[in-house]
């Protein structure tokens, strides 16, 4: 299944190793701050050796020079996803366009597809207008969002899979929408507050289903990953 994102939520090179092994066929993983920040570019290069798709979600958010020689550095690794915060700003938005452009050049590879950080799953309507002081509803709040991140020329946006439906009227179709918070129905939600199933997700207009725990904290991996894609061509 092309679509579905396996995230290596562990904490250092071995386990993501071991967990890449079990799920070979998987051809798309997640590298997230924990991860890089143990292993560095290894476990890039690791994923790469095996042909493997890499969403590299290290969510810059920071000021506009700052992420643009971020981006410029990772887009030298030859990675297919990068995410930044859209609350970065226009202006980090577009020094991060910039930046990438450059690594890619100086690197000669592709660079990668920029999508933008909406709002975290984990946080609630409630979450939003007391803790964050946010007076905007919150599916309004993730489309603005959307449209700030298209507007400064990204590629796309991530979003939980409840508004992507709406965001994809929006933004067109050819905006690249990639959904977090997936749940197959037998799993458990954890942290996650706004979630979807997989094949809800997909019939919404998600293009990329970011799907985790109910794989990787299965029993075994291998046959959560198999149940889900089994799921989703009944429902194709």
């Amino acid at each position: 299944m092309q679509k579905i994102i396996v995230p290596l939520d562990v904490a250092d090179e071995s386990a993501a190793i071991a967990l890449i092994e079990q799920l070979e066929e998987v051809t798309f993983f997640k590298v997230g701050l924990e991860l890089f920040t143990s292993s560095g570019p290894k476990i890039i290069e690791a994923l790469k050796s095996r042909q493997k798709k890499i969403f590299l979600d290290l969510k810059f958010h920071d000021i506009p020079n700052t992420v643009k020689g971020a981006c410029r550095s990772a887009a030298r690794y030859g990675v297919d996803l990068l995410t930044i915060h859209a609350t970065a700003g226009k202006d980090a938005l577009k020094a991060a366009t910039d930046g990438l452009a450059l690594g890619a050049a100086q690197a000669g590879v592709e660079p990668p597809k920029l999508i933008a950080i909406t709002l975290l799953t984990s946080i609630s309507s409630r979450q939003l207008a007391f803790d964050l002081k946010v007076p905007v509803e919150l599916p309004e709040y993730a489309l603005q969002m959307a449209l700030l991140a298209k507007e400064s020329g990204l590629d796309g946006a991530v979003c939980s899979p409840q508004e992507v439906a709406k965001l994809r009227d929006v933004c067109g179709k050819d905006f690249l929408f990639v959904c977090p918070g997936v749940r197959p129905s037998w799993a458990d939600k954890g942290d996650q507050k706004r979630t979807f199933t997989p094949a809800q997700a997909l019939q919404a207009g998600a293009d990329y289903l970011v799907i985790g725990r109910p794989i990787t904290a299965a029993d075994e991996p291998r046959l959560a990953w198999k149940k889900i894609c089994q799921e989703l061509s009944v429902n194709s």
